[in-house]
């Protein structure tokens, strides 16, 4: 959607491309956004096998995005699952990454800091835990119930926008949103911090809804330590884990402006 330098939006779970609408709307007029369903979502292939959803296998899905719309880099936003595909994008292909936008999953030395350390955050993480040893037919995989369209959606607050989701998830594999946290969720009890990343060198903007309840806030400290380009952290007191939808224009006045500032 529009023309102008390109910004690729990933989204996470559970989700699918639509997540963007408002950010897409509201971005068209000076970029081309592009916003992907991930694999084993929606419409994208769904390969079957653990395996084929190891983090390797998502960079390499943004970085053929990228090169198919002609480009060179790009500005790479993610949300969630979509933010760890997107920190690690920018970890392991800087040349790619024009510049980094980042919603509610904190960097992951802020992550793994809070794991091994925060009781609260390791509280919070009992759910991928569950995920991680369940399958999607469990009574209680998710949240009290088994995985289905209706029950994925449950999040969606928008009657009209549910339908969409309800549609989506009925295209989409179960296993494979699972496989997410199977092949790439970080342990949630070491008694030490995971490996550091790599140190960024990107303009880097950060959004975090407050009312979150599976990533502490907390995970933001020291952000700006671990990149040395500038870094923007935008908190949504009253928003929830789906920011860039909670605090819609919030989230795309100020992706806007910020993008615009650094043209």
């Amino acid at each position: 959607m529009g023309e102008g330098p390109l910004v690729v939006m990933i989204h996470g779970f559970p989700d699918f491309w639509y997540s963007w609408r408002h950010q897409m709307e509201g971005l068209q007029d000076h970029f081309k956004v592009v916003a992907i369903d991930q694999r084993g979502y929606n419409r994208s292939d769904q390969p079957e096998g653990q395996s084929n959803y190891a983090m390797q296998h998502l960079v390499s899905d943004v970085a053929a995005v990228i090169r198919h719309f002609g480009a060179d880099k790009a500005t790479v936003v993610g949300h969630d699952w979509g933010g760890a595909v997107a920190w690690q994008v920018a970890f392991n292909l800087p040349q790619m990454v024009d510049k980094l936008i980042i919603l509610n999953l904190p960097h992951p030395n802020g992550m793994g800091r809070e794991m091994a350390t925060n009781p609260e955050q390791q509280a919070n993480s009992g759910y991928a835990r569950t995920f991680i040893e369940g399958s999607p037919s469990d009574p209680d995989i998710f949240f009290g119930g088994p995985m289905n369209a209706q029950s994925l959606a449950g999040w969606v607050t928008d009657s009209a926008a549910r339908q969409h989701y309800v549609e989506a998830f009925g295209r989409s594999d179960f296993d494979a949103m699972l496989a997410y946290y199977k092949e790439n969720y970080p342990g949630g009890n070491s008694s030490s911090p995971a490996p550091a990343a790599p140190q960024l060198n990107v303009p880097l903007l950060v959004f975090h809804g407050l009312q979150d309840t599976a990533l502490h806030s907390n995970g933001l400290n020291n952000t700006w330590d671990w990149n040395d380009a500038d870094t923007t952290i935008v908190s949504a007191p009253t928003a929830d884990h789906f920011v860039q939808q909670d605090a819609a224009e919030l989230v795309t006045s100020t992706m806007r402006w910020w993008l615009l500032a650094r043209q």
